[in-house]
């Protein structure tokens, strides 16, 4: 057998005999090999590799493919507590990777679709500076040219296996490890995958989750055989016997915030123990012009479900029966517009506009404070990027590929080097530098008040690697509204972010206007158009 590599000016050429009748393995070292990164911390290098198995020195079968030299951990606790803090942190290539990203769901409702649309669904997770997306476990095991892309763009695959939401039942050991070990071996050659996970949300259908032998056995020995040099998950969020034994579900590393789903900055997200959430959301209204596509003229308006079948019909789950699982989705819109602004849109107009700024400032604030908190946050996954369908839900992306206003603030909360604000502890707001790069960076910033323009706070500044930087403090009074604007440039590139101070409710003329503002800051998108 004969190992050929190539990227870029780096090669290598093994040639190692044939052992056995069927199956084997050989081990080589490769010199100053050109590693694979995630976004963000370095280059996706991809070796051009060809397999040639020669006899008598002819090559009597030849095959080419890519591989991506690196290495990939996950460090974890079952539990986290004030008293003894865990962790939940990916390391590649022996560095901690500060996980942005989203939640990858099925693209179409029709399957068959589904690789259509990858090419631009996962541009837009480039854009906005993903590093890492979850195929959550009630999808479906996507095509060969999704984890090519993932590859090229530097986005980390957790992946799940497809159970989710259930009670499993036991006795299908068979049937689950011939399913587990062709998907493992298929996808395994792909630098991008970082972790295999038992399942989505089924550990809580359990009194005792780990008497489930399709988790705690069978998924892990297939993992262990057909792909050792990867970790593996039992369950997200994972209940292990310490979690069980003290019943401190809440203090588990990794976690889902849906909770309430009230004001985004309450105690329950504010509060949140864990160090990795890898599902938290918030609902936003597509844009009108999407709306119009897939609700009647006459149905546009009034949304409330009693009297707008339509409206019902395209929301997360069309029913409004109290009690059932996720009913309500769309009063929840209403009821978030309501929390933030303090009104009731009349009309379909201001309803999209206030109902897409509230999401947008909800997910902003949720990336930004946990990037805020690394080391003790060390990833955040948000639901979702992308519709599958016509609906109305939390994805930032709508099924026509309509961008929310959330999109765009999560691009500029998700740069690889950000500013941002924390929120007011004793009179003051802290700036900060979010450096999720493994460079220096170095440049000039500036904040000042969008109201009077009045510079608050300016200069150099220095961002060290893989760390946040604490840039300045601002006194602030928890009665007033105000926005905070900010500009930098570091090595020759330019970002911009906003923060808004207040409690609510804000005025949604007030927001109008600061919203122009905030589109002006790099004319990224225009803010009479938002929710069109």
């Amino acid at each position: 057998m004969r190992i050929e590599g190539r990227c870029g000016d780096a090669r290598f050429d093994v040639t190692r005999p044939v052992f056995g009748f069927s199956a084997g393995r050989c081990g080589f070292s490769v010199e100053n090999p050109k590693l694979w990164w995630p976004a963000g911390y370095g280059e996706q290098n991809l070796y051009e590799i060809t397999l040639s198995l020669l006899k008598d020195g002819e090559v009597a079968c030849q095959k080419k493919d890519t591989l991506g030299i690196r290495t990939v951990e996950l460090r974890r606790t079952e539990l986290t507590t004030p008293e003894n803090p865990g962790e939940f942190v990916f390391l590649v290539n022996g560095v901690k990777i500060f996980c942005k990203g989203s939640n990858w769901v099925p693209l179409d409702a029709l399957h068959v679709e589904d690789s259509a649309r990858y090419g631009p669904a996962l541009v837009l997770f480039r854009d906005t500076h993903c590093n890492m997306l979850r195929c959550w476990g009630g999808n479906v095991y996507e095509d060969e040219r999704f984890y090519e892309l993932c590859d090229a763009y530097g986005i980390l695959v957790w992946q799940d296996f497809s159970m989710a939401c259930a009670l499993y039942p036991q006795g299908l050991e068979y049937a689950l490890t011939n399913e587990a070990e062709a998907v493992i071996r298929r996808l395994r050659q792909h630098p991008c995958l970082a972790l295999w996970s038992g399942d989505n949300e089924c550990d809580g259908r359990w009194a005792d989750p780990n008497d489930n032998d399709l988790t705690r056995k069978v998924l892990p020995e297939a993992v262990r055989r057909c792909d050792g040099a990867r970790p593996y998950l039992p369950s997200s969020p994972y209940e292990g016997p310490e979690v069980v034994r003290s019943k401190l579900h809440g203090c588990m590393p990794e976690n889902h915030l849906w909770g309430p789903r009230d004001y985004f900055k309450s105690d329950f997200y504010t509060g949140a123990q864990c160090h990795f959430v890898s599902e938290i959301g918030y609902h936003g209204c597509p844009n009108k012009s999407s709306i119009e596509r897939f609700i009647p003229q006459d149905k546009l308006w009034p949304w409330q479900d009693d009297v707008n079948p339509d409206w019902l019909f395209h929301c997360s789950c069309p029913t409004s029966t109290p009690g059932q699982p996720w009913s309500g989705r769309n009063k929840l819109m209403a009821d978030q517009i309501a929390q933030f602004f303090g009104v009731q849109p009349d009309n379909l107009n201001d309803f999209v506009l206030l109902s897409q700024i509230t999401q947008a400032e909800a997910k902003k604030f949720f990336i930004e404070s946990a990037r805020a908190g690394k080391w003790r946050k060390t990833g955040i996954l948000w639901w979702n990027m992308l519709d599958g369908w016509p609906q109305f839900s939390d994805a930032v992306v709508d099924w026509y590929f309509g961008k929310k206003l959330a999109y765009h603030y999560i691009k500029r909360s998700q740069a690889h080097l950000c500013l941002v604000v924390t929120e007011p502890q004793g009179w003051h707001v802290r700036l900060l530098a979010c450096n999720d790069t493994l460079q220096t960076r170095q440049g000039t910033y500036r904040l000042w008040d969008a109201d009077s323009g009045e510079t608050l706070l300016s200069g150099g500044f220095t961002a060290p690697p893989n760390e946040n930087a604490e840039l300045g403090r601002l006194r602030v009074e928890s009665a007033a509204h105000r926005l905070f604007l900010m500009e930098w440039e570091a090595d020759g590139e330019c970002g911009v972010n906003h923060y808004l101070f207040g409690r609510p409710p804000f005025d949604p003329a007030q927001y109008r206007r600061w919203l122009a503002q905030i589109a002006a800051l790099d004319g990224s998108f225009d803010a009479c158009r938002v929710g069109e």
